[in-house]
């Protein structure tokens, strides 16, 4: 083990209590040991295995379609999917009911002990790996290069920031990203990015981004419409993936909204579900008594805040709306998929918080389809100017839409590019 990953690993295990205290509250009542030392079932010799990891729900969500295509791609193998979270675990197990495929299933990712990483490599035994944007974790892409596991990342994606403090461990990542055969990287930026830390030039390919390449799942339009009425308000807009102290300032803005029109709904859909009572409470120190969707109740003549306290539904909900203002951007968390509700010719807000979708707001902005807004009271602006002007909102909806086809194509590039690692026979 050369020095940079023996000090990573030996800081790993100095901070070992509190990744357990920090699981331990993520997996609740479940013991999360077990589930991240690598003790995996073994994969039956019989079984030829591909392996996905994904840091949480949104990158599952953007994986989809890279997921289905590697269904459809190797008809003989089977696809496990990793995460580091519950809530992304669950859409994990979603995507395989809505497949209908027993092939698809999901294993926690282990933390990257040394031992742990190793012994989950060699249960699980794939033929190929992905890492999925910045998943790079040097004990488990170690353990591929020592079993002559191919690995590629894909949909490769290195912020700035990002940038700054893996430049603190510029030897450790030189060492992981020597264990990386293909980069498919996002952008001719995030390439560059990767290769300051190490990464060999001839190994990346610059595809584009795979969250452009998103589909529609089946008879989600028809659950939307549904969804709608079943909302019965005729102006509605949801605010997806908030984050804490976001959520008092989306009230804010829908008090002020509700002053000049008073009938709107707010869709209200936080990122975590251990938040969902913290939320729910927060809505009624606002003066509001949300309806909740984990309840079955639907807003009556006096509810002004449906809070939708389920997983999995987020793409419907944007559907359901006339405008869809994509959280984790009014506070510094990077933001989210601005491309959900754009695919489905939704009007996209947001706050100034991008720096995770960054390439994403430049091809929405490039359109003139992106509604920025600083901070609640410019919001809360924009939705009173936007309700009152339809033809607006369905400028904004088809530019949207528009950005999203007109930059499909990075799962075509990226397919290929693992066809050369792992033939399609």
């Amino acid at each position: 083990m050369g020095w940079p990953r023996q000090a990573y690993s030996a800081a790993l295990h100095l901070a070992a209590p509190l990744l357990w205290r920090r699981l331990r509250r993520e997996h609740g009542l479940t013991d999360p040991r077990p589930l991240r030392l690598g003790r995996i079932p073994e994969t039956p010799p019989d079984t030829r295995m591909l392996w996905l990891h994904c840091a949480s729900v949104g990158e599952v969500q953007a994986a989809r379609p890279l997921i289905e295509e590697l269904l459809a791609r190797y008809p003989r193998h089977t696809l496990t999917v990793t995460t580091m979270t519950a809530t992304g675990a669950e859409r994990v197990r979603a995507l395989a009911e809505g497949q209908q495929d027993s092939r698809l299933s999901h294993h926690f990712v282990p933390l990257d002990f040394p031992r742990a990483a190793s012994s989950f490599v060699e249960r699980l035994r794939p033929e190929l790996a992905l890492f999925f944007e910045t998943e790079l974790w040097p004990n488990l892409l170690h353990a591929c290069r020592h079993r002559e596991i191919p690995v590629a990342v894909v949909n490769g994606r290195l912020s700035a920031r990002a940038l700054e403090g893996y430049r603190r461990l510029r030897p450790l990542m030189r060492e992981a990203l020597g264990c990386v055969d293909w980069l498919a990287a996002k952008s001719s930026e995030d390439a560059a990015r990767f290769a300051e830390l190490g990464m060999a030039p001839r190994r990346t390919t610059v595809v584009g981004s795979l969250k452009f390449d998103i589909g529609l799942e089946d008879g989600a339009r028809q659950v939307s419409e549904r969804l709608r009425q079943l909302l019965g308000r005729p102006r509605v807009w949801v605010a997806g993936s908030t984050h804490a102290g976001e959520e008092s300032r989306l009230l804010a803005a829908h008090a002020l909204l509700r002053e000049h029109t008073p009938e709107a709904l707010l869709v209200l859909v936080p990122r975590h579900p251990q938040r969902f009572d913290e939320v729910a409470s927060l809505c009624e120190s606002h003066g509001e008594v949300p309806a909740r969707r984990s309840r079955s109740e639907w807003p009556g003549q006096g509810t002004s805040v449906y809070l939708a306290d389920t997983m999995g539904e987020l793409s419907a909900l944007y559907g359901a709306a006339d405008l869809a203002f994509v959280g984790g951007s009014l506070v510094p968390v990077g933001g989210h998929n601005l491309l959900e509700p754009a695919a489905l010719g939704v009007p996209v807000l947001t706050g100034p918080e991008l720096a995770n979708f960054m390439d994403v707001a430049e091809a929405l902005r490039a359109a003139d389809a992106l509604v920025e807004t600083p901070d609640e009271e410019a919001l809360a602006e924009a939705l009173i100017a936007l309700f009152a002007d339809p033809a607006e909102r369905r400028r904004l909806g088809e530019a949207g839409r528009d950005v999203v086809a007109a930059n499909r194509g990075a799962l075509a590039k990226t397919l290929k590019g693992l066809d050369r690692l792992l033939p399609v026979k």
